[in-house]
């Protein structure tokens, strides 16, 4: 623990204590400042990260108990700050190496960004909005045009995907359809898209793509303050999520005076984030609230230079499906009624793993989800049905396609909704197998998914795909049964039960 602790103080510490130094001139303030002492300190950071990560790991491995219950106390409190430290530096490392030129330093830069509306589920988080194209330089945005999806609803990017994306979602037209354009939680897919489909309206190119939702401009603006927009409404962190994603569809009911009030909000919240990132007091607070809305995956950035690319692939930030070959597990929702009912929406997963066979360990995954809309008083845009089901449905009634994403190399063997067995569609996306089932969910009503699995073995936890919505999945992982020989033994090659 010493020995950690001597590490972590002379190689880990002095390149994060430099960059808040460099600040303390007058001279050396402000965003530009900040990416040029970034931009110099990237080296330093590419080595504290790699440290850091070798003192988790060391410290992992020292033995959990001895006779003195003290060092075994404080062996828990360095092993927890080694596991939020190693990332956060990773970030770091990343970050010195592709914000700076992103950001304009070497050459401007232009970026596509995207307001992603999550009262309407897709894949990346929610349906494509507003948008902005905004140019860079020496990290001075500047903001070119705004738009709503209208503009881009005629677009025909010519863009492959590849084989394996049109077999999953080529039914759905994602590159000719502007609002199905992210139905993949893989981000850099739509992102490419977006790009394609930009280029084709105007003729430009841009840098890279970013999406952005309400829930992270709302934690913005609570380091920004409120702002005021052109009709007086007042723009702050606690209502801006409602005014987009609820209080505006009762405001205007007609389409043109709604989209015409959603282009305002984004053009205040941009106004108002641009002015506090020229403001030195208000940029370590922005710098915070950034970092928070990317680990909650509620900010996605792509670039389009294959190097800087290949970096953020690395980190959350790229909002890309994970590289793993353990267990994994992930519930991602697409809307399919056209309506804007998912702002009502609860998630629950149970990740039960169960006894093991001889063709691997069953798992069952139970996925919940709960539609607390009412079922009067919301206006019709809300509540449309774009689907025309056969079927007779309420306000209300929502209607969603429920992708589970398994781990590499596992075998559903049984569906169930609501204890029924029931159909689904099967697929593979980078890797992992995809299940997904059509389901109506009536309004103020909850329906369950029951998934049993043949995964390989592991002992360790899943990693868990996030898809941000307005409110969070909620995630459960039950413990694990140990898988000896005897165990395998004992249950043969049965893989029809539940878990044991």
């Amino acid at each position: 623990m010493a020995h950690t602790a001597d590490r972590l103080t002379h190689d880990v510490l002095p390149p994060m204590v430099g960059l808040a130094a460099g600040g303390e001139n007058s001279r050396d303030v402000g965003l530009q400042a900040m990416l040029t002492r970034l931009g110099r300190s990237a080296p330093d950071f590419e080595r504290a990260a790699r440290v850091a990560a070798d003192m988790r790991d060391e410290a992992h491995e020292l033995p959990p108990t001895t006779w003195m219950a003290a060092a075994d106390q404080a062996r828990i409190q360095m092993v927890r700050q080694l596991d939020r430290l190693a990332p956060v530096l990773t970030d770091a490392a990343v970050a010195a190496r592709v914000v700076p030129p992103m950001l304009g330093a070497d050459s401007p830069r232009r970026y596509l960004l995207v307001f992603q509306n999550t009262a309407e589920a897709r894949g990346t988080g929610g349906l494509p909005g507003a948008f902005a194209v905004i140019t860079v330089e020496q990290g001075e945005p500047r903001f070119e045009t705004f738009g709503t999806d209208s503009m881009l609803a005629e677009a025909e990017p010519s863009i492959d995907l590849g084989a394996e994306y049109t077999a999953q979602y080529g039914r759905m037209d994602p590159t000719g359809t502007w609002a199905n354009s992210n139905v993949s939680p893989h981000f850099p897919y739509a992102a490419r898209i977006w790009a394609a489909a930009w280029h084709d309206h105007s003729g430009q190119r841009v840098d890279g793509a970013i999406a952005l939702d309400p829930s992270g401009l709302a934690r913005l603006l609570r380091v920004t303050g409120p702002a005021r927009m052109p009709d007086g409404t007042v723009l702050t962190a606690d209502n801006a999520l409602d005014l987009v994603e609820r209080d505006g569809y009762v405001r205007f009911p007609d389409s043109v005076q709604r989209k015409a009030f959603l282009l305002d909000v984004a053009r205040t919240a941009a106004a108002t984030l641009v002015d506090a990132l020229d403001d030195p007091e208000q940029l370590p607070g922005m710098a915070r609230a950034m970092y928070d809305v990317m680990a909650e995956e509620r900010l996605k950035v792509w670039s389009a230079r294959d190097d800087e690319q290949r970096l953020l692939m690395t980190r959350p930030l790229a909002g890309a499906l994970p590289v793993t070959s353990g267990p994994f597990a992930g519930v991602v929702v697409n809307n399919a009624a056209g309506g804007k009912l998912d702002y009502y929406l609860d998630r629950e997963l149970r990740w039960m793993p169960g006894r093991c066979t001889r063709d691997g360990r069953l798992v069952t995954a139970r996925i919940t989800l709960t539609n607390r809309a009412p079922a009067t008083g919301l206006p019709p845009y809300v509540t449309q049905r774009g689907d025309n089901p056969p079927y007779p449905t309420q306000p209300g009634d929502n209607r969603l396609l429920v992708s589970y994403y398994a781990s590499k190399g596992a075998r559903l063997t049984a569906l169930t909704v609501d204890g029924r067995p029931a159909m689904l569609h099967s697929g593979v996306e980078r890797g992992y197998p995809v299940f997904t089932a059509d389901l109506e969910l009536p309004a103020n009503s909850s329906r369950t998914l029951t998934l049993r699995l043949v995964e390989p073995v592991s002992h360790r936890a899943p990693v868990l795909l996030g898809q941000s919505l307005v409110t969070p999945l909620r995630a459960s992982v039950a413990p694990y049964p140990a898988c000896g020989a005897s165990s395998r033994a004992w249950s043969g090659s049965s893989v029809g039960g539940g878990p044991g």
